[in-house]
């Protein structure tokens, strides 16, 4: 199955302000494996961004005038998602802001046109009621090191965001792809331990049991032949 841990960065909360999205990050995943396929773009969102804003992600309209505009990104982004299940932390944040630059460039589709969406926010909610469930919160819990991680960026928090879904839906034990093989290897190697414990029983044959015999015949005349007592 493919999935795809996406993160936006914005000018500002409230799209219905006519903020914009800034930055667009996501990671691949294939049957429960970071790919390292990604996608990753920063935006010229063609206005100025809330100081708070700039707090959270470091960027500035200075920093992106020149980066592309949405619609000069939009048929990339939307084919790499394309029939895939988006992996995002507060989906209604995201999916909001993106469909309305899908509007603004007067697209036919939504992002739910081209793939399905799961909200890892609600299922944390869910998972730890009453704790705090904040991607932050998560990494600490799952113990995803988070030590790169400054200030909030959309293609840092996708990554962070595929390996807590993985931590959180369990059984993962590696996220590197240079760990991949070496899982397999490990996994290799369990399954050859656990095959050794089915050992095949080969009975004695009647000579062999004669020749037994004649063995504890010998100790019975050296003295007591522990072997020969019958169970209590």
């Amino acid at each position: 199955m493919r999935q795809i841990a996406l993160d936006t960065e914005t000018t500002g909360i409230n799209k219905s302000d006519g903020h914009r999205i800034i930055e667009i990050g996501c990671i691949e995943m294939e049957n429960r494996r970071i790919t390292g396929k990604e996608f990753h773009c920063y935006i010229n969102p063609e206005r100025e961004i809330d100081e708070g804003a700039t707090r959270v992600h470091g960027l500035t309209y200075e920093k992106l005038k020149n980066e592309p505009l949405f619609k000069d990104i939009k048929s990339d982004f939307m084919n790499f998602i394309s029939g895939s299940e988006l992996i995002i932390h507060n989906a209604d944040f995201d999916i909001g802001f993106l469909n309305y630059e899908l509007s603004l460039v007067k697209s036919s589709n939504v992002i739910e046109d081209k793939a399905l969406v799961l909200d890892t926010l609600k299922m944390a909610r869910n998972m730890h009621p009453g704790k705090k469930n904040s991607l932050d919160a998560l990494c600490n819990r799952y113990e995803i090191d988070r030590s790169m991680r400054q200030v909030h960026g959309a293609l840092i928090d996708a990554d962070l965001l595929a390996k807590v879904y993985l931590a959180m839906t369990g059984g993962q034990e590696t996220f590197e792809l240079n760990e991949a093989k070496g899982h397999d290897k490990e996994e290799k190697i369990k399954i050859q331990r656990e095959d050794s414990f089915s050992l095949k029983v080969i009975k004695a044959n009647s000579s062999e049991l004669d020749a037994h015999e004649n063995f504890l015949s010998e100790l019975r005349d050296k003295g007591e032949c522990i072997w020969n007592h019958e169970a209590d």
